[in-house]
């Protein structure tokens, strides 16, 4: 699953894995480093709402025979955050996620949005060309969510560089030189809130009534902006890419309108190409057998959520008619108790940046074929390498 070749065509292997075996698929997520592939979307829920068996924790795990260099070793090595833990630790950690992601206002999102939108659109707009992976979605989302959370630039601009090395093993970091850039950059930010809170949601979990540590802070900040950042703008690049392509999404929204349109396209690409497309690691507590499958204790067990969408026993059930209007029944945001709290605020911001960027140029266009576009290689994410479009000249906008 780390070849490019896995990256260039997911759901020709998805298509291949169940050729051959109906819900659990042995994999290599990186060099000797074996996990189960979970296809079949009953077994995902199955799985994803039994933490007693399927526990998220892999201390177990990565004290074993896990190659110390291995690229995948710093996303899946256990950290004091809610996704890794179960029981008393996961309900402490969440409820201070919980209520640092609700204390944002998602009515002032769309003004958020504008406000770090139109500056990045007016530095390419008299261009008549972007690549609105680089130019725009990376700006953009690092934006909000240093807003969001009350960080400084350049510290979120570490944190966001950090990331990228986490997911993209093309980066010219290692995975756990990011990790290291990741730490200093949220322990600096961490130190400045406890100095002096505010109204963001950094203050909000360092002032949370379960007393969370500064490392306890750091492991649940970088889950946040890990999902907020790297996925939030592959889910915007990716739903770009479907509209511009498809004409179900033309200029004018199609039959329904720009609006409604959005949202649709954000939600055929979380059924699709979802951002984050394998995921939701799960460690069984003890040999269990599934599906006619033994899983190991100890052993990493992972949801291939984008093959569980798509999945043809439930295809037809979860999208009637082919249409995804109005339908969230896509496991992209996971399931279970560990399902991302975060899910209202990713729509916001995603439609937000999309609509904004279309009332500024609607004319906008693709500069090279599906076929011509790549793909960062990874067994976790959905990721474009760039995005770039072209489009009729246009004045810079007023910022209000």
């Amino acid at each position: 699953m780390y070849d490019p070749n896995f990256a260039a065509d997911p759901h020709g292997a998805y298509a291949a894995m169940r050729s051959r075996y109906p819900a659990l698929v042995p994999v290599e997520l990186a060099p000797n480093v074996p996990a189960t592939l979970v296809i079949s979307h009953a077994t995902a829920v199955r799985i994803l709402n039994d933490p007693e068996h399927f526990p998220s924790d892999p201390r177990e795990w990565q004290s074993g025979p896990v190659p110390p260099d291995s690229p995948v070793r710093a996303m899946m090595a256990w950290f004091p955050a809610a996704r890794y833990n179960t029981g008393p630790l996961h309900h402490r950690y969440r409820d201070a996620s919980v209520v640092s992601i609700d204390g944002v206002d998602l009515n002032n999102v769309n003004l958020l949005v504008e406000r770090i939108a139109i500056p990045l659109i007016n530095k390419f707009c008299g261009e008549g060309s972007a690549d609105l992976m680089a130019d725009y979605a990376f700006g953009l989302v690092l934006g909000v969510l240093n807003e969001i959370c009350g960080c400084p630039e350049e510290i979120g601009t570490q944190v966001a560089n950090g990331m990228a090395a986490r997911f993209d093993q093309r980066s010219t970091l290692t995975a756990q030189q990011g990790m290291t850039m990741i730490k200093e950059a949220l322990m600096e930010l961490i130190q400045l809130k406890r100095a002096e809170p505010g109204d963001d949601a950094t203050s909000r979990m360092v002032t949370h009534p379960g007393a969370l540590d500064d490392v306890e802070v750091f492991a649940n900040l970088m889950s946040f902006y890990g999902a907020g950042f790297e996925l939030e703008r592959n889910l915007i690049t990716n739903t770009l890419d479907l509209m511009l392509r498809e004409p179900r999404y033309g200029a004018f929204g199609g039959d329904y309108g720009r609006n409604l349109s959005t949202r649709t396209a954000l939600d055929e690409v979380l059924f699709n190409d979802p951002p984050m497309a394998n995921f939701c690691f799960r460690y069984p507590n003890r040999p269990v057998m599934v599906d006619g499958v033994l899983l190991e204790a100890h052993q990493p067990v992972v949801i291939s959520l984008a093959a569980c969408n798509n999945d043809p026993a439930i295809r037809v059930a979860a999208n009637p008619g082919g249409s995804h209007i109005n339908n969230q029944s896509h496991l992209a945001f996971g399931g279970g108790p560990h399902a991302c709290p975060a899910k209202p605020l990713a729509y916001e911001i995603a439609q937000d940046g999309i609509d904004q960027l279309f009332a500024a140029l609607p004319d906008i266009r693709p500069a090279k074929s599906a076929e011509q576009l790549k793909w960062r290689p990874g067994p976790f994410h959905r990721a474009l390498v760039g995005l770039p479009v072209v489009f009729d000249k246009a004045p810079p906008m007023a910022v209000r």
